[in-house]
């Protein structure tokens, strides 16, 4: 492969991005493939989008601000958070229920070399991972409600390798493994202050996860949401790994969501 493939030339001058090929005649053939099929899989329209947005003034007039509509739910009467917890448990019973867990971090800032969610927390004096915690949480619904839920882990490009590995190595945690199921976040370009796409020392381009909000994208694009259809799933609470504290199966939560659509 030479010459720059005409698809990705003419891709990147509608975009104005040509120096991207600026260092093609460098790279090896498979690092020609990479780079092209880098070009081809990026949306430089939303890319572009998304840089314009961030250079927009989102100054807001505090006199604007004005707390949302919320419930309270210690001020929920008996009658209504038997109403709701009725609903939820009646869904989580069905085996309409998933979990999602944000796991795409690294341990960097807990200063641990790995994926964040096998960081291991002293607890009550006994070491236990942040996977762990959560599978033990897990495992406790099931009793408590009679049920499998299935479990999906949002991994990263960079540490979904580590992550499953991770899970493999200490039989997950005592989970039934049909019901774990890994899927790797999406990403994007990186680019600089003037929307020029960064190019490494590599030659290619430069990529980072596109955060907790495409989410909803990664799961489509890994088939998750089909596989969640044919497992029944109606519902699902998102989570991150580091939030050991989270109730991740909470009727009431649940019944509440459905009944206020």
């Amino acid at each position: 492969m030479d010459t720059e493939p005409h698809d990705i030339m003419q891709i990147l001058k509608e975009f104005n991005q040509e120096y991207v090929l600026s260092f093609w005649n460098d790279l090896t053939d498979e690092e020609k493939n990479i780079l092209a099929n880098q070009v081809r899989s990026i949306d430089f329209a939303k890319m572009n989008m998304l840089y314009y947005n961030s250079t927009l003034d989102d100054s807001i007039s505090y006199d604007r601000i004005s707390p949302i509509p919320y419930i309270d739910r210690l001020n929920l009467t008996k009658d209504e958070l038997k109403h709701y917890s009725d609903i939820g448990n009646l869904v989580i019973n069905s085996g309409k229920l998933a979990i999602i867990t944000l796991a795409g971090g690294q341990g960097t800032r807990l200063g641990h070399t790995g994926p964040k969610g096998t960081f291991k927390l002293d607890v009550y004096g006994k070491g236990k991972y942040l996977f762990e915690i959560l599978a033990e949480n897990l495992k406790e619904a099931n009793k408590k409600y009679n049920t499998i839920i299935p479990w999906y882990i949002m991994t990263s490009k960079e540490n979904n390798d580590a992550t499953v590995k991770f899970f493999e190595d200490h039989d997950y945690f005592g989970y039934p493994k049909d019901k774990v199921v890994f899927f790797k976040q999406g990403q994007l370009p990186m680019i600089d202050t003037k929307g020029k796409v960064l190019i490494g020392e590599d030659g290619l381009i430069k990529q980072a996860a596109d955060g907790h909000g495409g989410i909803f994208l990664s799961m489509k694009k890994n088939g998750i949401i089909y596989d969640m259809k044919s497992r029944g799933i109606e519902w699902a609470f998102i989570g991150g790994v580091d939030n050991v504290l989270v109730n991740m199966v909470d009727p009431v939560l649940l019944g509440l969501a459905i009944d206020k659509k």
